[in-house]
């Protein structure tokens, strides 16, 4: 498996897995359960430790692709900048799921404020990381790309 190879099947996890979150985290808000809440607080935190297996396997991934990409290299630095405003959001919701945690442990209630935060960082970091998606589509997609973009990547 290539470090590109892998980069593409571990940035589908947090893609698809912080609206899902997101929503779980909704549902146990408005349902009141605490289990539901603290469950969907857990996995955000663990997606701020996935981030970094993804920011290493892009980079590994630009250095293993790099002559061939150079023809779309811009697509590959918008999807880099966007991917980095994503990492740092997923890192930003991580540490306020840590800290919601933290607060309401040994059952004490959780504060309304920092479960505004993480539903606030929650979609904000869904939204960033679609973004950065559909910008990395466009690196070896032409289908997804703004009209009038002509380059192509060559094949290997």
């Amino acid at each position: 498996m290539s470090w590109t190879h892998l980069h593409l099947a571990l940035n589908h996890i947090p893609v698809v897995g912080a609206p899902f979150l997101l929503l779980l985290l909704v549902w146990g808000c408005a349902h009141k359960s605490r289990d539901v809440t603290r469950t969907a607080l857990w996995w955000f935190t663990g997606f701020a430790v996935l981030a970094i297996a993804l920011k290493f396997t892009g980079d590994f991934a630009w250095g293993e692709a790099a002559d061939r990409l150079r023809p779309v290299s811009e697509f590959v630095t918008a999807h880099e900048q966007s991917a980095d405003q994503a990492t740092t959001a997923v890192f930003l919701l991580g540490i306020a799921s840590a800290v919601a945690l933290v607060l309401c442990r040994k059952g004490r209630p959780m504060p309304s404020w920092i479960l505004g935060t993480v539903l606030a960082l929650g979609l904000a970091t869904t939204l960033l990381m679609g973004r950065a998606a559909n910008l990395g589509g466009r690196i070896n997609h032409p289908e997804v790309r703004p009209a009038g973009s002509a380059a192509t990547v060559p094949n290997r």
